[in-house]
């Protein structure tokens, strides 16, 4: 298959996801194409959306179109870092009785990973996510576990209910290929969300991609060329939010701006965009449509930006337009 046939396929499987998706899913589909293009990234998904949005339910549909694994975790306070990874056991033979270890696997152990209300319980716990989230392996005991391919973690917030709940650290934020907000639907999907969800009526979902399939384009699109002119609008955008010699229009709201890995994303971000687009080409347009989703959760807003209402969506847009007249 040539590059060219390759980037149709890739085209034609992520419109195929879409209707598939689209059977159980109602809208969303810039929610979708962000989830999917953070898949074919081999990165990670942070959702954020106030409950009954369907977050769960976008995910496991996922799961199942993509015939992957798939492994909810409910974040609560109480979890502890074994209740993800996995524990050792103590097992007793009974021919011999003698007593050896065996590790039990925990839900970490599967292809999509849905961490629920990810920021409900402590740091340890969070951090047990860390080592998986960027070397798709886990340590217990000493002994590294390597995680099974393609493995992608999905992690779900509620940004109006904050009592009980322990902020993500900034390192790992930045170990999320993609912040994804997900908002109302318009009066018309609402109606037809009410109407599929209150009705006896089954929907029967096809396999549309194989395991096999999404590895294979996990390492395509690495090879998608992109020229020295879009890199370097891709890090001039990452840049112009660093103190101190960022776009004073920019940092004079942040205190802290996005790192190198920001600029890694929106690039890899484009080649993919291109691709869904059936373009061997990566352009301006396919690293600001990533623009959002990369940098939302890498810009620490600073007390003036919160004291008059200028949100991490706000800074992102001023970004854009002034980084268009340069």
């Amino acid at each position: 298959m040539t590059d060219t046939e390759k980037v149709k396929f890739i085209s034609d499987k992520f419109s195929i996801l879409k209707s598939e998706l689209g059977k159980v899913v109602v809208g969303q589909d810039e929610v979708i194409r962000q989830l999917l293009t953070a898949l074919f990234a081999r990165g990670h998904s942070l959702i954020v959306g106030v409950p009954g949005l369907a977050k769960t339910m976008m995910v496991s549909t996922l799961a199942e179109v993509l015939d992957l694994q798939f492994s909810r975790i409910q974040f609560t306070p109480d979890l502890m870092p074994s209740d993800i990874s996995g524990t050792d056991v103590i097992e007793e033979n009974i021919n011999t009785g003698r007593k050896n270890f065996r590790f039990i696997k925990g839900p970490i152990f599967a292809n999509i990973i849905l961490a629920d209300e990810i920021n409900r319980t402590p740091p340890k716990t969070q951090a047990a996510l860390l080592e998986a989230m960027q070397e798709h392996q886990i340590t217990a005991a000493g002994k590294s576990y390597t995680l099974d391919e393609p493995f992608f973690v999905i992690g779900t917030q509620n940004p109006i209910e904050q009592e009980g709940t322990y902020p993500l650290p900034e390192a790992q934020l930045d170990r999320f290929f993609f912040q994804i907000n997900i908002f109302y639907p318009s009066e018309l999907e609402e109606r037809e969300i009410v109407l599929r969800t209150t009705s006896p009526e089954t929907t029967k979902l096809s396999r549309a991609i194989t395991k096999d399939e999404i590895i294979d384009i996990q390492k395509f699109v690495r090879k998608i060329p992109v020229s020295a002119s879009t890199i370097e609008y891709a890090v001039k955008l990452v840049k112009m939010t660093r103190h101190p010699d960022g776009d004073p229009e920019i940092i004079k709201w942040l205190s802290w701006g996005a790192g190198p890995r920001a600029s890694q994303s929106l690039v890899l971000a484009g080649k993919i965009n291109a691709a869904l687009e059936g373009r061997f080409s990566v352009l301006k347009e396919d690293i600001n449509a990533a623009a959002y989703p990369v940098l939302r959760h890498r810009l620490i807003i600073n007390f003036s930006a919160e004291a008059e209402g200028v949100s991490t969506d706000d800074i992102i847009k001023n970004i854009l337009e002034r980084a268009s007249l340069k």
